[in-house]
């Protein structure tokens, strides 16, 4: 089975594991990928859901890992192939000087990302009127595995010690929104600052688009090398309803700020998270795509994950056919544009964990 059908099939409809206690622990709720668990397939980490309604179901289950850190894979008893974990990080076992936990600041995401949501509190979230249908930022908040704030001091301690411990690479900011002004510019703009004065880390900022162009300059300037403004759902239809705070920043801002932003951090440094599976067809989908590239964003385009306690937490995951419908001619336009994960300096589409996009870029079928 090719990599990236796997990895399709693996992320629509989750796994069950024999052993949940190997490698990293799964996370559930709070923001980013939820309910899931990073497993290593043929060189790739990705991120898997193990803790949703699919993944209760499977037809795929993980074995223990055996004395050499393998496990198996299974589909419905036959075995199709062998993933391993990433380890535990050593940062985790660390508190900040104020007394934190480090994994209460600061997360690893894939196998050598660092991700934090600098504001797990947001101005959408509060009313189920405006809440994105899907977000579970709350979640990790309420059960106390995180903090609300976290200050640009605890970042940058959290994020040396993750560089010079473990190894990270690059690192994720992003933030709930905490106003309808800057939109989270302001936070990200001091935390980065933070942290490059203490590591010299890549470092992805992720916001709504701010009210102001200007923002994107200083967002630079204060060490951010990468921006990623998530459209989520591409039409207007879908935005209404699966996220109706959201969608009142209208889909001609998030293009003026594509336009204005790409100059700013550079052809490729600026992305957006596409949702594939809330409604979208993959037809609407790959037609932004292509407006996107042509602008110089690259479109990084996941699998839809019902997350338990949202309201979308039985609506169904896209299947592995919908997934390839999109990501092979996603992977051919990308080719043709010369855009590359592998290009990005920070963030989610260098990760790639959450999507099988970049296999089918380095998988040849783009070719």
């Amino acid at each position: 089975m090719p990599t990236e059908w796997l990895i399709n099939a693996l992320q629509s409809f989750g796994v069950r594991l024999a052993d949940t206690s190997a490698g990293v622990a799964s996370r559930r709720g709070g923001a980013g990928p939820s309910d899931h668990k990073a497993m290593t397939i043929a060189g790739r980490t990705v991120m898997v859901p193990v803790h949703t309604a699919p993944a209760f179901e499977s037809p795929f289950l993980v074995r223990r890992p055996g004395p050499d850190g393998f496990s198996e894979i299974e589909h419905n008893g036959a075995v199709i192939g062998r993933v391993t974990f990433p380890g535990k990080p050593r940062f985790y076992a660390l508190s900040t000087f104020d007394g934190v936990p480090y994994s209460k600041i600061a997360v690893l995401h894939g196998r050598d990302v660092l991700a934090t949501t600098i504001l797990q509190t947001c101005i959408r979230y509060q009313s189920r009127t405006k809440t994105c249908q899907f977000c579970s930022i709350g979640q990790s908040l309420s059960a106390g595995r995180t903090i609300a704030h976290k200050s640009p001091q605890q970042l940058a301690e959290v994020a040396r010690a993750a560089v010079l411990l473990d190894g990270v690479r690059h690192m994720v900011m992003t933030t709930g929104t905490p106003n309808a002004t800057d939109r989270g510019a302001a936070v990200l703009c001091e935390s980065a600052f933070a942290v490059k004065a203490a590591v010299d880390l890549p470092i992805q900022g992720q916001s709504e688009p701010p009210d102001d162009d200007r923002w994107f300059a200083r967002m630079k300037a204060s060490g951010i090398d990468a921006l990623g403004m998530h459209l989520e759902a591409v039409t207007p239809e879908v935005r209404q309803r699966i996220m109706p705070g959201k969608a009142s920043v209208p889909l001609d801002r998030y293009f003026d700020a594509f336009a204005a932003a790409v100059p700013v951090f550079g052809r490729g440094q600026v992305s957006t998270y596409i949702l594939a599976g809330l409604g979208d067809t993959p037809a609407a989908i790959l037609m932004i795509a292509e407006r996107l590239i042509g602008m110089g964003v690259y479109p990084f385009v996941v699998p839809f994950v019902p997350i338990s306690g949202t309201p979308l937490e039985s609506h169904p995951a896209p299947t592995p056919d919908f997934m390839h419908a999109i990501l092979q001619p996603l992977s051919q336009m990308l080719e043709r544009a010369g855009l590359r994960s592998t290009d990005i300096k920070a963030g989610c589409g260098r990760c790639g964990a959450c999507s099988a996009l970049s296999s089918y870029e380095r998988s040849g079928i783009a070719a």
